[in-house]
């Protein structure tokens, strides 16, 4: 968390780890964001038929590019990735989760603007 001002960069191909964009996650990309790191992780539980989760697809961005490399930002397709949505419980999209430690700390079901998103974040982490 100290050198996070340092712009870390990953050790195989030195490409910057935050780049202000959330990262899409996977079933299998999932749990080495969750478990390997102390960076709190913001996912947003989304379908590309989903209206509402469009709609708030650009606020989610923009709060990455504000609030990272402090908090993770990392958006998930409930479609393409079942295993977590079960796992999660997931029963209505948009879904915003916190994960800290590991395990999750607070949801909100339902699109948010950027104002409160950015508040139920900070509140959250």
């Amino acid at each position: 968390m100290a050198r996070l001002g340092d712009e870390p960069r990953c050790g195989k191909c030195k490409e910057p780890l935050f780049t202000g964009r959330p990262i899409a996650l996977s079933d299998h990309t999932f749990d080495r964001h969750l478990t390997r790191s102390e960076i709190p992780l913001v996912v947003d539980f989304w379908a590309e038929w989903c209206a509402p989760c469009r709609m708030m697809a650009p606020f989610f961005e923009q709060a990455a590019a504000e609030l990272e490399p402090r908090i993770r930002f990392a958006k998930i397709n409930t479609d393409e990735n079942p295993a977590l949505s079960q796992r999660y419980q997931i029963s209505s999209i948009p879904t915003t989760a916190v994960f800290k430690g590991g395990r999750e700390v607070a949801r909100q079901p339902g699109a948010m603007n950027l104002p409160q998103l950015l508040q139920w974040t900070k509140s959250n982490v």
